[in-house]
Parts: C-alpha cells; sequence; structure tokens
C-alpha cells in the first residue's frame, strides 16, 4: 500500500523529488519504492525525463487501479473510525485567481443551501491541477485555459470539461495613474509601462503579445501581493475581470478596447457520473461564475 500511495504522489507531482518533498522522504526512498513496484509488475511504470516523470502506458494502467485501491481503504478506514462517509465530501482543485471570488461565492451558497455537503480545497498550478485529477486527489479542478482552447491534455480517457465563464482581460493600473482617468484603453497604451510579472511564463502579469521587451519592476506570483505592489504605485499587471470586484483601494481595473486575449475558467473531471454532493458543487460555481460574468 506504501509503494502505491508513493506512486500516485509521483504521478500527481510529475516528479521523484516533488513526491519526496510532499510525503517527507528522501528521494532515494521514493525511488525505491517505484523500483519495488516495477520489480512486482515486471513493467516500467515511469518514464525518467530532465523535467521529471511522465506515466507510461503500463503506469497509467497501475495509477487508475491504485485510485480505485486507495479510495476504498482510505473509505475503510473513515468507516472504522466512525467518520462521515466520503460520498458527502468534495475534493475541489482551483488555479490561483479562481480563489479571489469565483470559489468563496460558490462555497458561501453552499453553506446555506446544502450545509452537509464538505468541500476540502487546494490550490494549484492547471498541470498540476490536472494530473491530480488523474491521480485522483481531487474530484474536479477549476483550470484556466486560452486560446486555441484544445483539451487540457493527451491521456484518456480524455477529461470532461464545462465552461464556467469566459472573460477578456484587463490591466490594474494604480488609480493615481494616467491611464486610471479612463475606464477603457487601447493595447497601444500599454506600451512603455512598467510591468508586475507572474513568477512563471503562464503566470499573468505582463501582457500577452505586448510588441516590445517589457520592463519589468517586480516579480510574484501571489495576486494580493501584486495588486497591492500595484496600489503602491510600482507598475500595472494584467488581471481577470473578475479582479475589478476585489481590487483594493489604489486599483483600478481597466478593459482594454482592442484585445482579443480571452481566457477561459474550465471546470474539470474525469469522465465518469458525478456524486449528488460533487454535482452541487458543480452548480454552485456555474452560479457564481453566471453572477461574476
Amino acid at each position: 500500500m506504501t509503494g502505491l500511495r508513493v506512486f500516485r504522489e509521483v504521478a500527481e507531482r510529475g516528479s521523484l523529488t516533488a513526491a519526496a518533498t510532499a510525503l517527507g522522504y528522501t528521494q532515494s526512498a521514493i525511488s525505491r519504492q517505484i523500483a519495488t513496484l516495477e520489480k512486482a509488475t515486471k513493467e516500467t511504470l515511469l518514464e525518467r525525463r530532465r523535467d521529471g516523470t511522465r506515466l507510461t502506458a503500463a503506469g497509467h494502467v497501475l495509477l487508475r487501479h491504485a485510485v480505485r485501491i486507495l479510495d476504498s481503504l482510505d473509505s475503510a478506514e473513515r468507516e472504522l473510525a466512525g467518520l462521515p462517509a466520503q460520498a458527502g465530501t468534495v475534493r475541489l482543485g482551483w488555479f490561483t485567481s479562481a480563489g479571489a471570488v469565483l470559489v468563496p461565492t460558490a462555497i458561501a451558497a453552499l453553506r446555506r443551501s446544502h450545509p452537509s455537503i464538505k468541500v476540502i480545497t487546494r490550490e494549484g498550478s492547471t498541470p498540476a491541477l490536472i494530473r491530480a485529477l488523474r491521480a485522483g486527489t481531487v474530484d474536479m479542478a477549476i483550470v484556466a485555459a486560452e486560446p486555441p482552447y484544445r483539451p487540457l491534455d493527451a491521456e484518456s480517457p480524455r477529461l470532461r470539461t464545462q465552461t464556467l465563464v469566459e472573460r477578456s482581460l484587463c490591466v490594474a493600473v494604480p488609480s493615481t495613474h494616467s491611464l486610471a482617468q479612463q475606464d477603457a484603453v487601447d493595447v497601444r497604451d500599454l506600451r512603455g509601462q512598467t510591468w508586475i510579472s507572474g513568477s512563471a511564463a503562464n503566470e499573468m502579469g505582463i501582457w500577452p503579445g505586448l510588441d516590445e521587451r517589457p520592463e519589468i519592476a517586480h516579480t510574484a506570483r501571489d495576486w494580493l501581493a501584486k495588486l497591492r505592489l500595484v496600489a503602491a504605485g510600482c507598475g500595472i499587471t494584467t488581471v481577470s475581470a473578475s479582479f475589478a470586484a476585489v481590487a483594493p483601494t489604489g486599483v483600478k481595473v481597466l478593459s482594454i478596447r482592442d484585445s482579443r486575449e480571452t481566457r477561459r475558467v474550465v471546470l474539470a473531471r474525469l469522465p465518469h457520473q458525478l456524486t449528488e454532493p460533487a454535482a452541487r458543487v458543480a452548480d454552485a460555481l456555474q452560479d457564481a461564475a453566471a453572477a461574476s460574468s
């Protein structure tokens, strides 16, 4: 069982090192567990690459069975301990900006309408959340998608997706900025600005497709930190339109008149029948998205 748990963690994290950190093991201990599984199955389960690990065809088969086995064991442990059944609990993953408005709004509504449903959430990047779905450690995940809106991954079975909302991107500027005198600006107005960037290529910050080398004053992953830096007059940053409702004092969110930059917020899950609690969570998320659009 320990080997299966280790294997599921490696599948979710995408590397031996990340799995070791998450489980509190040494990397050599993780490697030994994987080697034991590969010896027992007589199959290569992981492809080792420079950027981490990737499941082989045999690895995908084992993961599918491991998820079911481990979920059954966890259910048995809870039942023996007299804890509530897992049927009333929904594990939801969400990418960073979804935590600003969408997730809190939906959970607050659920607590009023269906207080017996327990929602356990976790934040992660879109790639990490997709791996978590495959590994069975979340039941559904709110992820970001950008044009041309291809499938979220190339694995089988294909993930089922539901678009919660699609919006044009905006920019957040200091309320004292010259651009703040307007409610909407043109893309050309963004040239020559000082930017607060995300911490990675897939983290919003700099306007996508900007036709110049941007001047980056600060880099941060945390959205509150970026908006506080904007409020302090340290630069401007790209945001979802939903941030207009939660922008701190000193920040103005502007739409872009001639922009074709859109992003979708998507609810993804494996293609199986949803439990009633999970369906209620999905409905609450859709309602919250509709209310914020």
